[in-house]
């Protein structure tokens, strides 16, 4: 029916309109074509730098007095910077699952870490990545770096959206022979687009930087999306020979820590320099963000991050385990050199890519927000009237200055935690350290809180 509408249409034209004028129009309409074409292809790349462990404020932009990191503290110097930023989790598959998602850990069906043992599935392949949204938009897609999403085919990268994949699978890698030492029985841990490759000896984060520049200079005119997700700081700590000359004034674990993240830092110059080399700054928005706070684990000895004034620590819902440095970056269309105090989340980047790109939003229920407004403007009011934070037993709720604590962990162990504080109550304005538990000083708004987390659980179940 529409075929025949279009050809009376051209008939009635034809017949009508003055020949010089159809000529005019015939020539218009691919002309009109070529324009759109070349719009399309002026779609922005995007970058996301997902880094492993970094506490909250460890790099110079966020008050590191200690460390040494230029090339992160550029990506603030070109962009913007938050101040109040979440991880979706305070560990690494969740947190990663709400950041690809756009959804809670929990709806997204990663509520906690997934195995890292090949042959075990991890996020369901209904969920909808970006990388998935961004395909639907033209976007050529890629994974370079920590995956810890699943360990099948189909919960591989290559199963979730991306075109190429490169890095290990699993929650962690030693850095030189890529073998997972969690537990036993000690197994190699290095793929590349599916299939198990070997790289015996290779520094992985040198690795992944070579990708990383491969692929931005094979890239080509069709826009790209890259998913860079680094393993460090995260242990084990294997910074490199100069940088542990550096540091060596420090004391333990804080040198080695600080040695990986300078040198993690110096592979983020590589490819930002990489970028340049190929004028592609300003044609490449740049998502910078810590998928939760520093560790305290054994492995790590026993810490060497930083959360500054916050408690908590990674698997904590206290500040220092979700509290991340978050940056983002469009050198000539946002702004640069500015700070943003808002509270935003990991789960709002997906939303905001699309906003920023055109991409089409998935249809299914987000709970994540377009962060638009608040990159445009310091005085835009937070998307969020609050979030919803769990962890196996504990969960957190946050409105306006108000955080509501359920079944706390203070992995940092600055003040111990007993019976009575199994509901904790802060108010941030006042007690950024979260050391004052107000919930008998403050009943209502307890319950108040209360209710709005048994609305997120049941939320969760629809």
């Amino acid at each position: 029916m529409n075929r025949i509408l279009v050809n009376y249409r051209f008939a009635v034209l034809h017949h009508f309109i003055l020949p010089g004028m159809f000529v005019f129009i015939h020539l218009f309409i691919p002309f009109s074509n070529r324009a759109l074409g070349a719009i399309s292809s002026e779609k922005p790349n995007v970058i996301i730098i997902f880094t492993d462990d970094q506490g909250s404020v460890d790099l110079n932009c966020y008050g590191a007095k200690d460390l040494i990191t230029p090339h992160m503290d550029s990506i603030a110097r070109r962009g913007i910077r938050f101040t109040q930023f979440y991880a979706s989790a305070p560990v690494c598959s969740p947190s990663r699952a709400g950041m690809l998602t756009g959804r809670f850990p929990a709806r997204a069906g990663v509520p906690g870490n997934v195995s890292s043992h090949h042959g075990k599935s991890g996020m369901p392949t209904e969920q909808i990545t970006i990388a998935e949204m961004m395909q639907q938009a033209g976007y050529q897609t890629a994974h370079i770096g920590k995956w810890h999403l699943g360990y099948t085919p189909e919960t591989m990268p290559h199963g979730q959206g991306f075109e190429t994949s490169f890095g290990h699978m699993g929650g962690c890698i030693d850095n030189y022979s890529h073998f997972f030492y969690w537990n036993g029985p000690n197994r190699h841990d290095l793929w590349e687009n599916g299939k198990e490759v070997w790289r015996d000896g290779a520094f992985f984060p040198d690795l992944m930087v070579e990708q990383c520049q491969d692929y931005i200079r094979k890239a080509g005119d069709k826009p790209f999306f890259l998913y860079w997700a680094i393993n460090v700081p995260h242990y084990p700590l294997q910074g490199k020979e100069k940088w542990r000359k550096t540091y060596a004034h420090l004391s333990s674990p804080r040198d080695k820590y600080a040695a990986f993240v300078s040198t993690m830092d110096d592979c983020i110059g590589e490819v930002l320099a990489t970028l340049d080399a190929c004028q592609l700054r300003e044609k490449t928005i740049i998502i910078f963000q810590s998928d939760h706070g520093h560790s305290h684990e054994e492995r790590t000895f026993g810490g060497g991050g930083s959360a500054g004034p916050y408690r908590g620590a990674k698997f904590s819902l206290f500040e220092g385990g979700i509290r991340v440095p978050a940056m983002i970056s469009w050198p000539g269309t946002i702004a640069e050199g500015e700070v943003r105090d808002q509270l935003a989340t990991g789960c709002d980047w997906l939303p905001t890519i699309s906003a920023l790109t055109g991409a089409p939003l998935p249809a299914h229920h987000l709970d994540g927000k377009n962060l638009k407004a608040v990159i445009e403007s310091s005085t835009a009011k937070s998307p969020h009237e609050n979030f919803y934070w769990q962890i196996g037993k504990s969960w957190a709720i946050r409105e306006g200055d108000w955080k509501l604590l359920g079944n706390p962990r203070d992995t940092s162990q600055q003040t111990p935690l007993g019976k009575e504080n199994q509901i904790f109550l802060v108010d941030l304005s006042k007690d950024i350290g979260e050391k004052k538990n107000l919930a008998t000083q403050f009943p209502e708004k307890v319950d108040h809180l209360k209710k709005i987390y048994i609305q997120y659980q049941k939320s969760l179940s629809e």
